[in-house]
């Protein structure tokens, strides 16, 4: 008799994310232990809690998820979840932390409907934040030439090196988009743009976007007005502007859904997975 499906859900927030629960409910799971406030400290012996109270021949039906609104105490949970594994002692684990390989792997994939990801120029603005870094990623392991965008171009050099370092031979620029000027060239022959920027922050006005000829895709990832790109609506799912296409944040949500609910239940296919942005990728791929 196959045992029930147990989804541990470790969270650095002080509660642990109701969105992130919900979800696990309705891609299946029987049962559902959800931890707040998790430090790195205590990963190890909640994961030894999962491993040692079943046998080797049922851990594929214990899986843990790392959610939370801070990425980077979600990557550092993941890190502390694998290091716990041993031998044939482990369970698959999977990092979502404020959705943020969900939402990364959906805009690279619904962009990909449109234009040829190999040999393409991506532009991702506001691509520092979790979010960007994860779609310039994606991006750039799919061969597109990948322009990082920031305020500060510092910052966007220091995300090129750090997604470098996921990426081997990605072509990576920064560049910065402080005024009109800087904005125009960052789009120069870009047949794809990514808004991944802070709710209410507009990154990309019309007019520019208007005046491309090269422009394919445009996606929005921010839902709260002012949205990113300016003209795209959140509700926008493929709406044509002539040669463009839009997505906005809720018209990619349905994608990422999907593919958040695909990853939880292939969690349970196998005690060996650790799945980040390129596995969920993958996972989401398969879907198309």
């Amino acid at each position: 008799m196959s045992k029930p499906k147990i989804l541990v859900q470790l969270d650095g927030d002080p509660q642990a994310s109701v969105f992130d629960s919900v979800v696990a409910v309705d891609a299946g799971v029987d049962h559902l232990f959800r931890h707040a406030s998790v430090t790195v400290e205590q990963v190890r012996d909640l994961v030894y809690g999962a491993m040692f109270t079943r046998g080797v021949d049922d851990l594929h039906n214990t899986a843990v998820f790392v959610g939370g609104a801070d990425v980077a105490c979600g990557e550092q949970i993941l890190a502390a979840v694998a290091e716990s594994f041993f031998g044939p002692m482990r369970v698959s684990v999977m990092m979502d932390a404020n959705g943020a390989n969900t939402t990364a792997a959906a805009a690279v994939l619904v962009a990909g409907r449109h234009v040829p990801l190999e040999g393409a120029t991506a532009l991702v603005l506001a691509g520092t934040g979790p979010v960007g870094q994860r779609t310039a990623r994606l991006l750039a392991r799919q061969g597109a030439r990948v322009r990082l965008a920031s305020r500060r171009l510092e910052k966007a050099e220091a995300a090129c090196r750090a997604v470098a370092e996921h990426v081997a031979g990605a072509e990576l620029t920064a560049c910065t988009t402080n005024n009109e000027q800087e904005t125009t060239a960052a789009m120069h022959q870009a047949q794809i743009v990514v808004a991944a920027g802070a709710p209410g922050v507009l990154l990309l006005p019309e007019s520019i976007w208007r005046a491309s000829d090269a422009l394919r895709v445009a996606v929005d990832l921010n839902a709260v007005p002012p949205t990113g790109i300016d003209g795209v609506a959140p509700t926008d799912k493929a709406v044509a502007h002539g040669q463009l296409v839009c997505y906005g944040a809720i018209g990619v949500g349905g994608t990422k859904m999907k593919i958040h609910k695909a990853a939880l239940a292939a969690l349970f296919t196998s005690n060996d997975q650790v799945l980040d942005a390129e596995q969920i990728y993958e996972i989401g791929a398969e879907l198309q």
